[in-house]
């Protein structure tokens, strides 16, 4: 394979080029930022609580309080890692490191309080509190990391990395280096064999000189691409980099038998490849998900509810007879059978678990074509999300019918039915919403469904979220 083609690699100013001190710098603002916030939030919610007189609220029990605080939230921080912020940390990993820390030290901060016997503290205070503060660790936090990715692009905090061998996965890390500035990686040299005639302005270098130019060289982390064929002197580059503080990784290439993303994990020293990675395997982020799904229904159910629902079931009363809800046997997680529930849209027939709706459908009433087409009819759904059967965002549940008809036609079909279904989704707020009438409409909806799966994130969440309610105020042009 020839790499020569486009290997150009544009060497900063070595003034900038390596200045790991400023890492260190950054670290420790990040700690100042978040304590300043902390005592901040504290003294709003004090002037907050305490408005008419602060002054005269002022008491010993409380500057004790200020201090338990600061020191909770150092015990807290350093427990739960929430300054291990890595070059390639996603945002939804930030936020969910920042939510557990608050969480637990609003816990420990309680626990102390109700140790403390002869004084009261205002429960509005901590209810005060705990919201300015969310929202300024999360301000704070959004606002540091979009300086720390500006100044990399600049030359600081930078690591020295290099490239060792030659495939299209090593490529693959060359134009992530080369691409992705941000992420303060700045590729010094890349080792191979393999092009006979490199371009002068790269920097590419044979194998053989490799461990010269480590000893000249200032290098902070290896990626080695060599073929599994070499193990010997892949074993022999990895213990020369531990022995000579150089992080190893090794990039092996899958492409040949795998076209996609992969997941490894370890079965004791057996390294065992997923072919699909599921980020909602993981317990604490289907913790996250399910916290995010009690908190949003419950809002829904208790403030939405009991508006929408009297306004509907008597519009549906006064146009067809029959019940306001209507339940169907959908698949669910693991295929297994649930009953889904909706407003009634439809007169009462009996192709309701057989045949969908389709445009100018007769069965469906007038105001059930409104809320067909404003998304009104799912609102049901969200006592199926408190249940556990669903989750506000997910693959959308067919009728079993049709999950046994497609299982046989569609290709991965059944792989949207590792999680929960949703009431809304990813294939649906880009327009694969409604009747299934052709076969490529259910491929391209379950090629998003799996998309949705392999790249969940609670940022994802949020964004399907807000489509969806903008695609309900601006009205649905495939719901029949």
């Amino acid at each position: 394979m020839n790499l020569a083609l486009n290997l150009e690699i544009e060497k900063p100013e070595e003034s900038l080029l390596y200045k790991k001190g400023y890492s260190n710098l950054t670290h420790r603002l990040l700690i100042l930022g978040d304590l300043v916030f902390l005592n901040l939030s504290f003294l709003l919610a004090y002037i907050v609580r305490f408005q008419e007189n602060p002054a005269h609220h002022v008491h010993d029990h409380f500057l004790t309080l200020l201090f338990v605080c600061n020191l909770a939230w150092i015990v807290n921080v350093y427990f739960f890692n929430i300054y291990a912020i890595s070059r390639v940390s996603k945002w939804d990993s930030i936020i969910w490191n920042i939510i557990k820390a608050v969480v637990f030290h609003a816990l420990t901060i309680s626990f102390f309080v109700l140790s403390i016997k002869g004084y009261y503290y205002s429960r509005l205070f901590f209810v005060i509190n705990y919201g300015i503060l969310i929202f300024f660790l999360f301000s704070w936090r959004a606002a540091f990391v979009i300086y720390i990715k500006k100044i990399r692009k600049t030359g600081y905090n930078t690591r020295n990395v290099i490239i060792v061998g030659a495939n299209k996965a090593s490529f693959k890390i060359y134009n992530y280096f080369l691409q992705d500035k941000s992420q303060g990686f700045y590729l010094k040299a890349v080792f191979t064999d393999a092009i006979d005639a490199p371009n002068a302005k790269a920097n590419i270098l044979p194998e053989s000189t490799l461990l010269e130019y480590l000893k000249q060289e200032k290098v902070d982390e290896m990626y080695c691409a060599l073929p599994l064929s070499e193990v010997t002197k892949i074993r022999e580059l990895m213990s020369y980099a531990e022995n000579h503080l150089i992080r190893f990784r090794y990039v092996p290439d899958f492409r040949a038998l795998l076209y996609k993303k992969v997941d490894i994990e370890f079965y004791g020293e057996v390294p065992v490849l997923s072919v699909r990675k599921e980020p909602l395997e993981n317990v604490n982020k289907r913790f996250s998900k399910r916290t995010f799904d009690i908190v949003f229904s419950l809002g829904v159910i208790l403030f939405i509810m009991p508006i929408l629902l009297p306004i509907v079931a008597i519009l549906i009363k006064l146009q067809s007879k029959g019940p306001v809800f209507f339940k169907q046997l959908r698949s669910g997680r693991d295929n297994n059978v649930f009953y889904c529930y909706k407003f009634r849209t439809m007169v009462v027939n009996q192709n309701s678990d057989a045949v969908q709706a389709t445009k100018n459908d007769s069965r469906v009433t007038p105001i059930g074509k409104f809320l067909r087409k404003t998304n009104l009819d799912e609102f049901p759904q969200f006592f199926n999300v408190l249940k556990g059967e669903m989750s506000i965002i997910g693959p959308r549940p067919h009728m079993v019918k049709h999950t046994e008809e497609f299982q046989e036609s569609v290709d991965k079909f059944m792989v949207r039915h590792f999680v929960k279904p949703g009431i809304t989704g990813w294939a649906q707020v880009n327009g694969f919403r409604g009747t299934t009438e052709t076969p490529q409409k259910i491929i391209k909806r379950a090629r998003y469904d799996v998309w949705y799966i392999e790249n969940w994130s609670m940022q994802l969440d949020v964004k399907i979220v807000f489509l969806t309610v903008f695609n309900m105020l601006k009205g649905e042009k495939n719901a029949f």
